[in-house]
């Protein structure tokens, strides 16, 4: 499902890229129960952010697989991740459980083919935690800005 959204935003890093702007791409997977209010909540407070992440709205980060982090890698992003409902609380009784394990297993799988494991995270926050939210963008892009970018072929 999340697919051509996540094609869609790292083609935003292949534009930009042509336009000689250096400057990183994350995609961010929302939960549209928590982590998507946050971060309206968030803008509402025209609170700043790293202009590096692009949001792709999904209904459960349960339905983000593994596939779909690798796909925005190969298409271009420097970093994902997933920010959802708090653990225990997911709307959609254990989606969150399962994003977390997801992104456990892409970064393990990362490490074994020598990428740095860091650039797939999975945050966890309320509808009503834009701080949490905030604090989780901005340690995304801190984390991605510190590693090198991604060799592609």
């Amino acid at each position: 499902m999340p697919s051509a959204a996540t094609a869609r935003a790292a083609r935003v890093t292949d534009d930009a890229e042509a336009d000689g702007d250096d400057e990183r791409t994350i995609i961010g997977f929302f939960c549209r129960e928590c982590a998507y209010a946050a971060a309206d909540a968030t803008g509402n407070a025209r609170i700043p952010l790293p202009a590096t992440v692009r949001s792709v709205l999904v209904p459960c980060t349960g339905r983000v697989g593994p596939l779909h982090v690798l796909s925005a890698l190969a298409e271009g992003a420097d970093g994902v991740f997933l920010a959802g409902c708090l653990e225990g609380q997911c709307h959609h009784r254990e989606g969150n459980l399962s994003a977390i394990d997801r992104v456990a297993f892409v970064q393990r799988l990362l490490a074994s083919v020598g990428v740095e494991p860091e650039r797939v995270q999975m945050f966890t926050m309320s509808a009503a935690d834009s701080p949490r939210f905030v604090a989780a963008t901005r340690q995304m892009h801190a984390t991605i800005s510190g590693l090198p970018r991604l060799g592609r072929r």
